[in-house]
């Protein structure tokens, strides 16, 4: 789990070095995330990743600060462990390298990133790439 924490770290750390945030993490299975992907996204078949993002645009202001513990919640993200096995096996990489890539891209996504465009793409896979040389973490 120090891993996985490490990594969101890292890539919360890239876009703001001086916010404490939080987010929730869930790990689960094919069914599972099919079950949300079909409920949030209305696409009935299991993915490897769900980011639910709270932030606007994913970028946090004064107001998203938890009073209480002076915190920026992200929101939530789902893993589909089945998923990040197979994927590993299926990139010719270890599962601890695609869970890695996993929590960085979604982090980005709560960060307002996304890959629907080239353009939005390009930046996006930009910085997995960097978070993930940061770690050390290669195929």
């Amino acid at each position: 789990m120090e891993k996985i924490k490490k990594t969101i770290r890292t890539a919360v750390e890239a876009e703001y070095p001086n916010h404490t945030f939080e987010l929730n993490i869930f790990f689960c299975d094919d069914e599972t995330i099919r079950s949300y992907n079909r409920e949030y996204r209305g696409v009935d078949r299991a993915t490897d990743v769900l980011s639910f993002p709270l932030l606007q645009d994913g970028i946090p202001t004064a107001d998203d600060i938890d009073p209480e513990t002076g915190r920026i919640p992200l929101g939530d993200i789902v893993i589909s462990l089945d998923r990040a096995h197979a994927q590993a096996r299926e990139y010719g990489h270890s599962f601890e390298r695609e869970l890695a890539f996993l929590c960085v891209h979604s982090v980005l996504h709560l960060l307002g990133y996304d890959h629907m465009e080239p353009d939005e793409a390009a930046v996006m896979e930009a910085k997995q790439a960097k978070a993930l040389e940061d770690l050390g973490i290669t195929r």
